[in-house]
């Protein structure tokens, strides 16, 4: 991202800036726009959200007074009021996609069919899309990528989620010619496959999160989805279904990540893994065949060697969503996009007996939580994407407690979106 201030003040001396459309005005949302607004050559001036009150809140919270927020009931409302210098609030996404002044679209609602019609409009538009939806990302962002590069914009995540953090220390290895072992993250509380709303709630509302998220974080869906999206771009693959999730501080894992005919605890290098004990963090373990690249290294005091670790303490998740705009619009360029198609799939596994008859309800919820697995081992076995779960979907026979799901075992009652495109993914 070197440069990109530089390149911002430009465009505003220009008296120019990019016009962004923000779909989702939660807490993703309202941190992306406020801290927009103190930046130079960028401007939220579209943001559409269910709930239209949350983005009237998320435009003052930001200092924007109120009169210059617009509900717009239509394009022309909404063109001549952003040609005024005003920010416009809308209930319905596909108008923000659709509107013709809108440079870059930024999905922030976290729901995977809203985030795959959300980038569907984007790219019928010819709009940049960035996908602040890891979760809509692992299902269809293959098929999505290429749509977008047959549109001529750019889909990508984002900077600050820490699949793009993690992206940002692999490229800056992999350009520098360093053997890459390992890219992962820390986990932020410790894993519970049974974690649902309920348990989830008296912290949710310590922390003015939402119960149904922070499920999805404790029961290790959202951990599984990240490091998807880091395999997806990268070509590597998780050591074992579900990975390994050691224990370890940063300092340990130069030689956990070892493979263990050599004392680490690795099968196999170049995957994609987590750790308890360095969260917040992200990090990437490498190593070099040259004798005077490791004797630099030492010398840097980045550890004894044979591997090192590249470590990033923290991600500022939709803070940074700015620069990953900049990089479409300057560059069109991706911060992380999946560039080998689908190399690992998180599955969906019963968190609970299912019974024939009932539906599931949905990521975070109390019926299932998401296991990655390498991809080719998720079609032998048939596996169900964690990203096409949601209420729509019947269970057609009893599934222990911990058992994967399979197509098999499901029937989808209500089309959608995501299942539309995945199966032109599948095509």
């Amino acid at each position: 991202m070197l440069g990109m201030n530089r390149k911002l003040q430009q465009l505003q001396a220009e008296g120019k800036f990019i016009k962004v459309g923000l779909i989702g005005a939660g807490q993703m949302g309202r941190g992306m726009i406020s801290q927009i607004e103190g930046m130079k050559g960028m401007k939220v001036v579209a943001t559409a959200d269910i709930a239209i009150e949350n983005v009237v809140n998320a435009y003052k919270n930001a200092g924007i007074s109120e009169e210059n927020i617009i509900q717009a009931e239509n394009e022309k409302a909404a063109e001549q009021a952003i040609d005024l210098g005003k920010v416009t609030a809308f209930s319905d996404a596909k108008r923000v996609a659709g509107l013709p002044s809108v440079d870059v679209v930024v999905d922030a609602t976290g729901i995977p069919n809203v985030g795959a019609s959300i980038a569907w409009e984007a790219i019928l538009h010819q709009k940049h899309i960035v996908m602040l939806n890891v979760e809509a990302d692992v299902t269809v962002g293959p098929i999505l990528k290429k749509l977008a590069d047959s549109a001529g914009v750019v889909y990508t995540g984002s900077a600050g989620d820490e699949p793009g953090a993690v992206m940002e220390l692999y490229d800056f290895a992999d350009a520098l010619g360093f053997e890459v072992i390992a890219l992962g993250k820390g986990k932020n509380n410790p894993l519970n496959v049974e974690a649902n709303p309920s348990t989830a709630e008296q912290e949710a509302h310590e922390k003015g999160a939402s119960p149904k998220m922070l499920a999805s974080f404790q029961d290790g869906t959202k951990t599984m989805v990240e490091m998807n999206a880091v395999a997806n771009a990268t070509g590597f693959a998780p050591d074992k279904t579900g990975m390994h999730g050691f224990k370890a501080t940063v300092n340990e894992l130069a030689d956990i990540f070892q493979l263990k005919e050599n004392g680490g605890e690795l099968d196999s290098t170049e995957i994609v893994e987590y750790v308890q004990g360095v969260a917040p963090g992200v990090f990437a373990v490498i190593t070099s065949h040259n004798e005077e690249v490791h004797e630099e290294l030492q010398y840097v005091k980045l550890g004894t060697g044979p591997h090192y670790t590249l470590y990033r303490p923290y991600h500022l998740t939709s803070l940074e969503t700015p620069l990953t705009i900049a990089r479409a619009y300057f560059d069109h360029e991706a911060t992380i996009a999946p560039h080998h198609g689908r190399q690992g799939e998180t599955i969906a596994t019963a968190k609970k007996d299912l019974k024939a008859g009932e539906f599931l309800d949905g990521i975070g919820g109390y019926s299932v939580y998401g296991t990655l697995m390498n991809s080719t081992e998720a079609d032998q076995t048939n596996a169900f994407p964690i990203g096409l779960v949601d209420a729509n979907v019947k269970v057609l026979k009893d599934v222990q407690k911990g058992e994967i799901l399979t197509y098999n075992d499901i029937e989808q009652t209500q089309e959608s979106t995501i299942w539309r495109l995945r199966k032109l993914q599948e095509q």
